[in-house]
């Protein structure tokens, strides 16, 4: 816990508007993490919500299905998987779940709302695709996205180790 900071940042809502969020990362990526959302909120990347894991009492289901952008959580890469998930130290980022779901290799889309969005051909606001500003960002600081995947895709992650 000790590793952890809470980082309070403005960014632009579907709206047009600027709202207020909330993240906790690692120390240790704070500062880089700051920066790649200052150029998102530069670049007007719209973000449904940015809320702590909190607010959906930890259940990753509920967050994503809310469209909500989170980073700290602490949970297994997959349920009774028994290897702890980036987003456990901080090291992880999920940006707007329904427009860049998780496609995994068998199973249905998460969250289900995010089945509107698995043809990424078609680019509507708060999607990410590669060679974006968002992708662009994230990599300045040397993290990788969940859609360079091969197995499975995960087009709303991004995590310091790439996975």
């Amino acid at each position: 816990m000790e590793d952890l900071r809470l980082l309070t940042l403005n960014h632009w809502g579907f709206d047009g508007r600027i709202h207020n969020g909330e993240l906790v990362v690692h120390r240790n990526q704070a500062a880089k993490v700051l920066g790649v959302m200052g150029k998102l909120f530069e670049l007007r990347f719209p973000i449904e919500r940015i809320q702590l894991i909190d607010v959906y009492g930890g259940d990753d289901d509920r967050s994503m299905a809310a469209n909500n952008t989170s980073a700290f959580n602490c949970r297994e890469v997959e349920s009774n998987s028994g290897t702890w998930s980036q987003h456990s130290y901080g090291r992880a980022i999920d940006i707007n779940p329904v427009q860049n779901p998780y496609l995994p290799r068998s199973g249905p889309v998460e969250p289900p709302a995010g089945a509107a969005y698995t043809d990424r051909s078609v680019v509507r606001p708060g999607m990410i695709v590669d060679g974006d500003g968002v992708v662009t960002a994230f990599r300045s600081i040397g993290w990788r996205w969940g859609g360079y995947w091969t197995s499975s895709k995960d087009y709303q992650h991004f995590s310091s180790n790439g996975r």
